[in-house]
């Protein structure tokens, strides 16, 4: 049922012999470490402490996304080269990103993770996959698995091997296809959220591509916790590897849905007409049209419970006024939680979605994808790795859509039968407008 993390990046580190073949299609070229310059001015040597929102994923997989964009003018070393300068740039701004998760071992049966900025660098690997196109990647509405791992790197690495193995939290990979260029990074989810993995996305292009990055907000590396909080948080654990556990899912497919500024406003319109509101927001619509779906293929029984996660950061402006969905989760709330937790940690498994045959959504459409131009063109299209909080039964990642402007993607992983029967869902499908199947 699980193995052990060591074995894990014993993997990893093997795929990553320059010249080894992942898979049929895709063959690692080079890989090295790209480090802030020196003299940044952005790179102070600190512990960053983690929170109760940061340990509790230790137990999961990197955020693992990457963009498709057109050919390049220039491939192959010269290419990866310009990348990797442009990256050391980011990185003077995302300094943290340049450093190693370190756990220590307290002798009393607990341990301690913090994120020490020591610059040591974030990884970008060169691989190559000519027998792969464009149209390969986003050519169709349904992909019979998900996106090659091979595309990503630091693929089946948890959270916490990281601390263990001194692995970097940020690592790029940079694939040239036949037609194209596939640009994937994975960011170990304890250090980072999703608004952070964009945000590091589009400085990166941005630099590249020549802007100037001085106009994009400033960032907080802060954590905070509760006034009753030790710091750092000491974990009830000897080792940190006896909580890190991986499991062997059940297979699922995996499907790419665009829906049109026109098709969401439509279903926003009949959501909130069925319900006698206007209180019912574009996103909103869209995943409850997708739940309904998802229940009907599931042939789930009239009067069985099921249940839908959405993550998202719980700022001040999520309030009720926003969303009408979070009343409950106040203040007095957040903080019980968070001094429970420190006292009794619990922590997710990729296995807990499946076993629930609910669904979760990740990611955020407010999210700026289309954004990432590199210099060469926008991207033709997105897809999530197996780190995108895993790919199991139920996993779902929201997208803003190609066009801009209200339109909107979802990446949906179910069972194969509950997937044909979703493609065959005259209801659901009607809303589909972009890619069409192939």
């Amino acid at each position: 049922m699980t193995s052990k993390a060591t074995s894990i990046v014993t993997t990893y580190k093997q795929k990553h012999i320059m010249g080894a073949t992942t898979g049929t299609t895709v063959r690692v070229v080079s890989g090295r470490m790209v480090q802030p310059p020196s003299g940044g001015g952005g790179t102070p040597s600190e512990d960053i402490h983690l929170t109760p929102w940061d340990l509790r994923l230790l137990t999961i997989y990197y955020i693992q996304m990457g963009i498709v964009l057109p050919k390049p003018p220039v491939g192959g070393k010269s290419l990866v080269d310009a990348l990797a300068s442009s990256l050391a740039r980011t990185l003077v701004r995302y300094y943290h990103f340049a450093g190693r998760l370190a756990v220590e071992e307290l002798g009393d049966g607990t341990v301690t993770v913090s994120l020490r900025c020591t610059g040591e660098g974030a990884e970008l690997v060169h691989a190559e996959a000519p027998g792969v196109a464009v149209a390969d990647l986003v050519g169709s509405v349904h992909t019979s698995s998900p996106v090659d791992p091979a595309f990503f790197s630091l693929s089946g690495v948890l959270n916490g091997d990281a601390a263990i193995q001194s692995l970097p939290v940020l690592s790029a990979q940079v694939t040239e296809l036949a037609d194209g260029v596939f640009i994937a990074v994975s960011m170990n989810h304890s250090v980072g959220d999703g608004t952070n993995f964009w945000d590091l996305f589009n400085t990166w292009s941005e630099i590249h591509r020549g802007g100037d990055v001085n106009n994009t907000t400033p960032l907080l590396h802060g954590r905070w916790f509760v006034e009753t909080s030790p710091v750092p948080i000491p974990l009830p654990l000897s080792k940190l590897q006896h909580v890190l556990q991986r499991f062997h899912l059940p297979p699922v497919r995996e499907a790419f849905f665009t829906f049109s500024a026109a098709s969401v406003k439509k279903l926003k319109a009949r959501a909130n007409e069925e319900m006698a509101t206007n209180a019912i927001s574009s996103l909103q619509a869209l995943l409850a049209h997708l739940w309904r779906a998802v229940c009907r293929a599931r042939r789930v029984p009239k009067g069985q419970e099921t249940f839908y996660v959405l993550a998202t950061w719980a700022a001040p402006w999520w309030s009720e006024e926003r969303t009408g969905t979070v009343a409950s989760f106040d203040e007095a709330t957040l903080r019980e939680f968070l001094d429970r937790w420190i006292r009794e940690p619990t922590f997710p498994y990729s296995k807990d979605l499946s076993a629930g045959g609910g669904l979760e959504i990740s990611n955020s459409p407010l999210f700026d994808v289309f954004g990432n131009d590199f210099g060469w063109g926008r991207p033709l299209g997105v897809r999530s790795g197996f780190g995108a909080d895993d790919k199991s039964d139920g996993k779902a990642t929201v997208f803003e859509g190609p066009e801009g402007e209200g339109s909107m993607s979802l990446e949906v992983c179910l069972a194969p039968d509950v997937l044909e029967r979703l493609l065959a869902d005259h209801e659901f499908m009607d809303a589909v407008t972009l890619p069409l199947p192939a």
